[in-house]
C-alpha cells in the first residue's frame, strides 16, 4: 500500500520513527492534513486510539526564506511552558533529520475543543463572547509575566532594542520576498527605525496571539491551548499585545477583523481592553499605542509578502495563500496612515 500523501508525508516511515518516542505507533498512524494556517503544516495523526498533531516545516526546506520556519523554537517554548499558567499542548519529540520526513518536524498532543474563526463570533450568546474575549485577555497577560530566565528561556532572544531589530528583520524579509513595489512599505522601512519609543520592558512574547491560534473547552470559555509559537521570541509585551488588538483595526472582510461593521454585543471595546490588561500585566498599554498599531500593520505586511512569494513559488502551505498574500499592499497603506496620523498629531 502507497502511504505517502500528496506533499510527500510518508506515514509508513513516520510511524516507524515515532514508534520508539511515543505511544500508538505500532501499525502505520492515519494522517490527516488540517486546513488553514499559513506558515508550517500541521497534521492530525491518529495511532493507538489517541490522536497527536504533528507540526512540520513546509518543503522543500532550500526554498524558505532566512530565520523562518524555526519549528525547533516552538518546540522549546512549549516544552518550557509546560508547567506555567500559559496553556500549552504537551510536546512529545522533535525531529531534525530530514531524512526521516524530508523535512523536520515535532510531535504533540493533539488538543480538542474549540477553534473560532470570526471575532465577531457570531455563533455564541453575548455573554459568551466577553468571557472569550476576557479569557484571552487573561492568558496574553499571564504570558507576558512569565519569568522567561527561570524557565531557561534567557538565550531565546535578546533583551531590549526589540523593535528596532524586528524592524530590521521583517524589512530584510519583506525585501527578500519582495515582487512589486509598495510605496507605503517603503515609506514605513524609512520611518519606524527613526521613531521608536523608548524600550524598557522585555518578556517572552508570542509574536501571533490571535483567536484563531487559540483552542477553547468545549464547554467553557476557558483557553486550553495556545497554538502556533513560531514567531515567538524575548520582545516588547506591548507590540505584541498591539499586534493581538489589531483587530480593533482590520476591517471585517480583512484578516478577520472588527473595524467597520456593528460592534458585537459583548466584546469591549479596545479601549477597555487595554485597560483590563494594564491592570492583569502590569504593563502600560497607552503609552506609544499608536506607534504600536502602525508597526504591526508594516509587521503584517511583511509577512503576508512572504506568504504571497511562497505562494508563486509553489511551497505556500494554505490553498488560499496567494490571495492572502495579495493584501499586503493594503496592510502597509494601512500602516503608514496611521503614521500619518501620529505626525498630525505631534503637528
Amino acid at each position: 500500500m502507497n502511504h505517502v500523501k500528496p506533499d510527500g508525508l510518508d506515514s509508513a516511515r513516520l510511524g516507524q520513527y515515532l514508534r520508539h518516542y511515543a505511544e500508538g505507533f505500532a501499525q502505520t498512524p492515519v494522517v490527516h492534513r488540517l486546513s488553514g494556517g499559513q506558515s508550517n503544516p500541521t497534521y492530525r495523526i491518529e495511532a493507538g486510539g489517541r490522536c497527536y498533531a504533528l507540526r512540520t516545516k513546509p518543503a522543500p526546506a532550500a526554498l524558505l526564506l532566512p530565520s523562518a520556519h524555526q519549528i525547533e523554537r516552538e518546540y522549546r517554548v512549549l516544552e518550557a511552558l509546560s508547567e506555567t499558567d500559559v496553556p500549552v499542548p504537551k510536546v512529545h519529540h522533535l525531529c531534525v533529520d530530514e531524512a526521516v520526513i524530508g523535512r523536520a518536524f515535532y510531535l504533540m498532543d493533539f488538543v480538542p475543543g474549540r477553534v473560532f474563526v470570526d471575532p465577531c463570533l457570531p455563533a455564541v450568546e453575548a455573554s459568551v463572547r466577553a468571557a472569550l474575549f476576557d479569557d484571552m485577555n487573561r492568558v496574553i497577560a499571564a504570558l507576558h509575566r512569565v519569568d522567561w530566565v527561570a524557565l531557561g528561556l534567557s538565550d531565546y532572544g535578546k533583551p531590549g532594542a526589540y523593535l528596532a531589530r524586528q524592524i530590521a528583520r521583517w524589512s530584510r524579509q519583506y525585501r527578500a520576498s519582495e515582487t512589486e513595489r509598495i510605496e507605503a512599505m517603503d515609506q514605513l522601512i524609512d520611518w519606524l527605525p527613526r521613531a521608536l519609543p523608548p524600550e524598557d520592558l522585555t518578556t517572552l512574547v508570542h509574536g501571533d496571539f490571535r483567536l484563531d491560534n487559540l483552542v477553547f473547552d468545549a464547554d467553557r470559555p476557558i483557553i486550553t491551548a495556545v497554538l502556533d509559537w513560531e514567531l515567538s521570541t524575548l520582545g516588547s509585551p506591548l507590540a505584541d499585545f498591539a499586534y493581538h488588538c489589531c483587530v480593533w483595526h482590520f476591517p471585517a472582510g480583512l484578516y478577520r477583523g472588527l473595524s467597520g461593521v456593528p460592534h458585537p454585543t459583548g466584546i469591549p471595546q479596545e479601549a477597555e481592553y487595554r485597560r483590563l490588561y494594564t491592570a492583569r500585566s502590569g504593563h502600560n498599554a497607552d503609552e506609544h499605542w499608536d506607534y504600536y498599531i502602525a508597526y504591526n500593520f508594516f509587521r503584517m505586511a511583511a509577512i503576508v509578502q512572504g506568504i504571497l512569494k511562497r505562494s508563486l513559488e509553489g511551497t505556500a502551505a494554505a490553498a488560499n495563500a496567494e490571495a492572502f498574500g495579495r493584501g499586503a499592499r493594503r496592510l502597509a497603506e494601512m500602516g503608514w496612515a496611521r503614521v500619518e496620523q501620529i505626525c498630525a498629531a505631534r503637528g
